[in-house]
């Protein structure tokens, strides 16, 4: 899904209580490769704005915007004050090209929900789950923005920290059970690091997952009605004030109730598991010399080499190829930054793939607005091959067939995921899906008969399918 969900809270203050200071910088600096024509899609209660290669996907999309008012509303106890605009790009390539706000957009924004007008701005993120996640999570932004801007008694933004107002957007779009938070709260317990509140404010915590994780807490334990409560009194009065009208307990106490909650529903998942340091050899990280965030290992062939996505380049996200055993540093890829052949290589929900004979490596790049898929010579450094497909501008997660001949991946054409195949000698492209579900991670069988891959066809939730060849 994605790394962040929304946008910095600190720009769209910016928006709200400085317009006339920001829009001297609206839409500067930012590189834009297409001009995108917009049609408007009248939903009952939003004007939803899309580009006619992605009217399939944005006519799904603006029922979810109606079926979000309807919750939204009931739970704020509040209708917005106007019809508001969203904003829909095909995919995430052409969504950092917007120009509804200002500076760059990294990969791993979701979405923006920007406070001057109030206009929600997201690509399609080729999984209807979590384009529905994407867009729940930015309109409770929008009710935020709604409430302090129209209630006389005044909800002063700047009085409420980053975790509640994210942990809240998330909690109030995909409730209180979510696979990625409870993954983040037990590595918190493992390590005996739950943090209180206080903890919380110091910016240590990642405010998304651990504000979910109170904001949840708070809904289950009080209501959901509580948790747009705590919004709007520590708005008014500060959280040290709000917490005690809202819950009855100090910031101090509940705090507490929270980790000896966690402690009693997360203990015993994760008591007598094998450790990380048992359970592996430590291979890569910043003590060796790499970037404080190392990430998308992929092995190669014979296991003698490990090929991953490192910040040790000092301004960009670079790709490296270590020794799995010493997990010393042999190859580097020509910093992307200086690189003629793209702009960045894709990070956020895609990895590479290895050649069969472990030469070559391929991985996503941006260039000019869209995806490509670029193959590295491994052993000479250099870029050998740049492959561009036509009308799938978002390519992702890359899987090379065990023959060595083709190259499976998933794309993203008008907003909706598919599986695609090309064959690297002729360059042919085949489309293996096409409908509307997400297809995803396609990892090929030994005998390269079969694709596996990752799919929400399945009506109770993301399951695994495979395509026979």
């Amino acid at each position: 899904m994605r790394v962040f969900l929304g946008f910095l809270i600190a720009l769209s203050l910016v928006l709200v209580l400085s317009p006339d200071a920001s829009a001297q910088y609206f839409g500067r600096n930012k590189v834009q490769y297409d001009r995108f024509k917009f049609d408007i899609l009248p939903t009952q209660h939003f004007d939803l704005y899309f580009y006619q290669e992605t009217e399939t996907a944005a006519q799904d999309a603006a029922r979810m915007a109606d079926r979000w008012y309807e919750r939204h509303s009931t739970v704020f106890a509040h209708d917005l004050t106007a019809r508001r605009p969203l904003i829909f790009y095909a995919n995430s390539a052409d969504f950092q090209q917007t120009n509804v706000i200002s500076g760059s957009i990294g990969q791993g924004t979701g979405g923006v929900t920007e406070g001057l007008k109030q206009r929600v701005v997201m690509p399609f993120t080729g999984m209807y789950s979590e384009t529905d996640h994407v867009l729940g999570h930015e309109l409770v932004h929008s009710y935020q923005y709604d409430l302090a801007l129209s209630t006389p008694s005044g909800i002063q933004l700047q009085r409420l920290p980053l975790w509640l107002i994210e942990g809240m957007a998330e909690y109030l779009s995909i409730g209180s059970h979510d696979p990625h938070t409870a993954m983040w709260v037990r590595d918190a317990l493992v390590r005996d690091d739950l943090p209180t509140i206080d903890d919380l404010s110091t910016g240590r915590y990642f405010p998304y997952r651990f504000g979910h994780a109170y904001m949840a807490y708070i809904g289950g334990t009080y209501g959901d009605g509580a948790v747009p409560e705590l919004y709007k009194l520590a708005g008014r009065v500060g959280l040290e004030e709000g917490i005690p009208l809202v819950t009855g307990m100090t910031p101090d106490s509940l705090s507490q109730d929270w980790i000896r909650t966690i402690r009693k529903a997360y203990g015993p998942l994760v008591e007598n598991r094998t450790s990380l340091q048992d359970a592996g050899r430590h291979v890569l990280s910043a003590e060796k010399g790499t970037g404080d965030v190392n990430i998308s290992p992929a092995l190669s062939p014979d296991g003698r080499y490990v090929a991953f996505l490192s910040t040790k380049d000092l301004f960009s996200i670079n790709l490296y190829v270590a020794d799995a055993r010493s997990g010393d540093i042999v190859q580097r890829l020509r910093s992307s930054t200086r690189n003629a052949h793209f702009d960045a290589i894709r990070f956020i929900n895609s990895a590479g793939t290895w050649s069969p004979d472990g030469r070559r490596f391929a991985f996503i790049a941006f260039s000019k607005g869209d995806n490509e898929l670029a193959i590295w010579n491994v052993e000479t450094g250099k870029i050998e091959r740049r492959v561009a497909v036509e009308n799938v501008p978002s390519l992702a997660q890359p899987a090379w067939s065990p023959d060595g001949e083709s190259i499976a991946f998933s794309g993203m054409d008008g907003g909706i995921s598919d599986l695609y195949l090309i064959h690297l000698e002729s360059g042919r492209v085949r489309q293996l899906t096409n409908d509307r579900y997400g297809d995803l991670q396609p990892a090929w069988s030994p005998d390269g008969t079969t694709l596996a891959f990752v799919s929400d066809r399945n009506p109770n939730g993301t399951d695994f399918s495979t395509l026979q060849f």
